[in-house]
C-alpha cells in the first residue's frame, strides 16, 4: 500500500466538463481527509474512501472542510490555494491526505504523500499549504 502525490486523473477530465468550482464565495465545498500508510491513494483515486483513513482524538472520519481561495494565475499557470488546516488538540498519525469535492459526490481532487508519518499527541495537527505560485501551488495547471 502506498500514497503517491498526484492530481487525480478523473479530476482532470472533470475539470473539462465543469464539475469542480473552486470560487471561494460561491463554489463547491472541499474537504481534506487524513490517511495512514496502509492507504492506497494516487492518480487512480476517483473519490473519497474510508479504507486506510486515520483515526484518533479530535479527528473525524471524512476530515474537515477546507477554506478555498479563489483561483488565480502566476505567470501563465493557473493556481489554486487553500487556507492552512488545523485539527486542534488532536492525537492522530497520518502518512498523507486526500483533497476531495464534498459537493460533487466526494470526487477526488488530489492525493498528497507527507513523505513519512506525521503525528500529533494532544496537540495541533496542521496541514500547511504552499504558496500559490507556478512552481509551488498544491493545484496548478500549466
Amino acid at each position: 500500500m502506498a500514497i503517491t502525490s498526484a492530481i487525480a486523473t478523473s479530476f482532470k477530465q472533470e475539470l473539462l466538463v465543469g464539475t469542480h468550482n473552486f470560487t471561494a464565495s460561491s463554489g463547491n465545498s472541499f474537504k481534506l481527509a487524513l490517511y495512514t500508510s496502509s492507504a492506497t491513494l494516487g492518480a487512480g483515486t476517483t473519490a473519497y474512501v474510508t479504507t486506510g483513513q486515520a483515526s484518533g482524538t479530535n479527528y473525524t472520519a471524512g476530515g474537515a472542510a477546507l477554506t478555498s481561495v479563489t483561483p488565480s494565475t502566476s505567470g501563465t499557470t493557473a493556481v489554486c490555494d487553500f487556507a492552512d488546516l488545523t485539527f486542534g488538540t488532536a492525537t492522530v498519525t497520518a502518512r498523507g491526505c486526500l483533497i476531495y469535492n464534498d459537493t460533487q459526490s466526494d470526487k477526488a481532487v488530489c492525493a498528497i504523500d507527507f513523505g513519512g508519518d506525521k503525528t500529533s499527541t494532544a496537540g495541533d495537527f496542521t496541514v500547511v499549504f504552499p504558496a500559490p505560485t507556478a512552481t509551488g501551488a498544491i493545484i496548478r495547471l500549466a
